[in-house]
């Protein structure tokens, strides 16, 4: 039997996270609170969201910084209280409010899960694919311009002046006949071949994004391009270039399947081949 003047053991593992404990009504209230920060706002406009992405991936990664080692705590001198389950009460609980806020921050993750879950959450949720300097928004209809607009700064040229303006190796597939047309663009960056049907090949060199594919669901087909790294899509999109030095983007024209892989360092779109397997065999015969 306890006497009227005994108290509850605060302290305790069992009693400090039990219902009803000043911690465990702290938490509840903060997740309470937490209510008032998880309006969804309007969606911006999805070009604004890739640009924001676009540049923060870009942005280097940040030097890790080594935590600081606390220095050993000087041992309690006898009669001070050492070993007393007082004393150890403030480390389980900074150790408790370092897994409450864990479990915060799971509480937000779960309600943006549950956010892209639902139609209205899916409707605003647009996956950006990245390959070399090619850039896929899946999820995101593109508006095409009434007719189609050249890249900046095409001009007409011979197969043997391309490899001679830009400075990586320009490649011609085996599988097709020489192209009826080769045009450099964009102070000789791009290099273009054209064939008959719609058929072309656009190549690049650089990582940061020049093309930009926006396309509804389903998502492309990941292929293998000789070993590299492809993605497949097989049906039209709306296609933009993107300006390098400014980030924004010009509409060019609603684009045909195409097929988009990197070769060493140098990026490669086909396009206009309708069957999947044909545009491999085509893309894996350049050279």
């Amino acid at each position: 039997m306890t006497s009227p003047d005994d108290k509850p053991d605060l302290g305790s593992p069992e009693d400090e996270h039990g219902v009803g404990s000043p911690v465990d009504d702290g938490l509840e209230a903060e997740l309470v609170a937490l209510a008032d920060f998880l309006d969804v706002p309007a969606a911006p406009p999805p070009a604004d969201v890739a640009a924001a992405v676009r540049a923060r991936l870009e942005q280097p990664a940040p030097e890790s910084v080594p935590e600081s080692v606390p220095a050993p705590a000087t041992p309690p001198a006898p009669g001070e209280g050492g070993g007393s389950r007082g004393d150890h009460r403030p480390a389980r609980r900074r150790r408790w409010g370092r897994s409450r806020w864990g479990l915060v921050a799971a509480v937000v993750v779960a309600v943006v899960a549950l956010t892209a879950a639902t139609p209205q959450g899916r409707a605003t949720v647009v996956h950006i694919l990245r390959l070399a300097g090619i850039e896929l928004r899946v999820g995101e209809n593109g508006t095409p311009p009434p007719s189609p607009v050249p890249l900046p700064g095409e001009r007409d040229v011979t197969l043997d002046d391309a490899r001679r303006l830009v400075t990586f190796p320009v490649k011609v597939p085996g599988e097709l006949d020489a192209p009826d047309r080769v045009t450099v663009s964009d102070g000789a960056r791009i290099v273009s071949m054209f064939w008959p049907d719609g058929v072309r090949i656009d190549q690049f060199e650089g990582l940061a994004p020049y093309f930009v594919k926006q396309l509804g669901e389903p998502w492309p087909d990941n292929v293998r391009v000789d070993g590299a790294e492809g993605w497949w899509i097989d049906r039209e999109h709306a296609l933009s270039r993107v300006d390098r030095k400014d980030g924004t983007e010009l509409p060019l024209r609603l684009a045909g399947p195409t097929l988009v892989w990197f070769d060493g360092e140098v990026a490669i779109r086909l396009e206009g081949v309708k069957d999947k397997r044909r545009a491999l065999e085509i893309a894996a015969s350049l050279r």
